[in-house]
């Protein structure tokens, strides 16, 4: 007898496991499948795990920087053996704390292996054996997989993926960081704040590519600080095991260069996790790289079937899976639907950088005009007293409605000060409206309403000529 539900979820990620507490609290019958821990990629090998060792590596880097204004540490160290420990303490927690919600809005879990054998079947394998399952609707939320260059096949110990990097129990002496992008730059920074040398290669000509250059000039001037090379338009073509870890060989502007480090982190992107599910078999069109093909409904070509998250296409990020997730079993539901609106970004680089919006050289494309204003954390009174002044605020915002219609942050707590500028532009709020409520004193989100009154030559804290 095949286990009947009203909606089969397959992939307990931050897009799966929130889509499918939203359908149970809506009153679906619910079954979500994951072939491993609740919470996906994002909380067991991702987002939580890197935040929070970028978090520890973080305090210990401050803490000996801090002589300067006082802080006498001496003979301060890390134990990163008891850092990762906590580190699977605090995902353990969460593991647990899904389990308890998915069982408190009626959803059933099953851990396994999902594969579609008709538009309204599928079997799961479990380490029981296979399961036959019957739906009326399906969630497919399995999100993305590292990829692989030629000549760099991921082993788990000298060419490491982002899960084996952020699993190490000690740092390395010396780490070739290939690809560098966000999940790159956010390990290779936190490794060389613990003393490794780091080493980036980056194929294209700016890191980070995809996010403003004068978003992406602070960090580039920090790795410098922190003492990573970094290797613009170069690529690596091969590497070689040595006695002590491995040489990586790469051809540069300038010619080949070698170069010998402990590990190599491969960083180079990410690619949908569509295969062996069956999907012809259920009706279900993927494009050319694999992303399930999806309407604004997040419907397939089999319109009971919908698919969310890293499946759908870029960007990668979990928030937006979650808000996807949730959106498609309002769907599911019979209940209206509501467009995805801007997604932010948060990289947690040093300084952290996040956005939200247009940016001036997109609103000019589609032949907008655009004012804008930039406010300095130099000039920010709580930046200057914990001594982190690097980057700024700008706000991007129509030059006739002064409507805001972006913003990018780099510098502290970017990620946690782009949330305001989240809503400013999802409501279609002005540079006035911004600057017109009281911000507290002092803190970083100041910066955001200065920001905005440098739109309007309005700018307390800055010159006419800095804005």
């Amino acid at each position: 007898m095949a286990t009947e539900t009203e909606v089969l979820v397959v992939g307990a990620g931050p897009g799966g496991y929130v889509g499918a507490i939203k359908l149970g609290k809506l009153g679906k019958k619910v079954l979500l499948v994951d072939k491993d821990k609740l919470g996906g990629e994002c909380l067991n090998y991702g987002c939580i795990p890197s935040k929070a060792l970028i978090h520890a590596a973080g305090q210990v880097y401050k803490a000996k920087k801090a002589e300067a204004h006082g802080l006498n540490a001496p003979g301060l160290s890390l134990d990163w053996a008891k850092v990762q420990a906590w580190k699977s303490q605090l995902i353990g927690g969460f593991n647990r704390g899904i389990a308890g919600l998915a069982k408190g809005s009626g959803v059933a879990l099953m851990t396994g292996t999902v594969r579609f054998t008709g538009p309204n079947a599928a079997e799961v394998q479990t380490a029981a054996g296979v399961e036959a399952v019957a739906f009326q609707h399906a969630l497919i939320v399995t999100g993305s997989r590292p990829i692989q260059i030629p000549g760099f096949a991921f082993d788990g110990q000298t060419v490491l993926s982002s899960k084996e990097a952020l699993e190490l129990t000690q740092a390395p002496k010396s780490l070739v960081v290939v690809g560098g992008g966000v999940i790159g730059l956010e390990i290779g920074t936190f490794f060389a704040k613990l003393g490794t040398k780091v080493t980036v290669v980056e194929f294209l000509p700016q890191l980070l590519t995809g996010v403003e250059p004068d978003l992406v000039l602070p960090v580039t001037r920090n790795l410098q600080k922190l003492g990573i090379d970094v290797l613009l338009q170069a690529k690596a073509k091969s590497y070689a095991k040595t006695e002590g870890g491995v040489k990586v060989e790469v051809e540069t502007s300038g010619g080949m260069k070698t170069i010998e480090a402990e590990k190599i982190l491969l960083s180079v992107g990410r690619a949908p996790i569509t295969k062996d599910l069956g999907l012809e078999a259920a009706g279900v069109s993927c494009d050319s790289k694999g992303h399930i093909l999806v309407n604004a409904h997040y419907q397939s070509k089999a319109p009971h079937i919908y698919a969310a998250g890293d499946v759908v296409g870029a960007p990668y990020l979990a928030h937006k899976a979650s808000r996807e997730g949730i959106l498609a079993a309002l769907h599911i539901c019979g209940q209206p639907g509501e467009p995805l609106g801007a997604v932010p970004w948060a990289v947690f680089t040093d300084p952290e950088i996040s956005f939200v919006g247009e940016t001036e050289a997109q609103v000019r494309a589609r032949g907008g005009e655009t004012i804008s204003g930039r406010f300095p954390f130099s000039a920010s009174g709580r930046a200057q007293a914990v001594r982190e002044t690097d980057g700024f605020v700008k706000v991007i915002a129509d030059k006739e409605t002064h409507r805001i219609l972006g913003t990018g942050i780099v510098g502290p707590s970017a990620s946690d000060l782009i949330g305001e500028a989240v809503v400013a532009v999802g409501i279609g709020a002005t540079c006035e409206d911004i600057a017109s409520f009281i911000h507290p004193h002092p803190t970083l989100n100041e910066a955001f309403q200065e920001a905005a009154e440098a739109c309007l030559g309005q700018a307390i804290h800055v010159p006419a000529s800095a804005r």
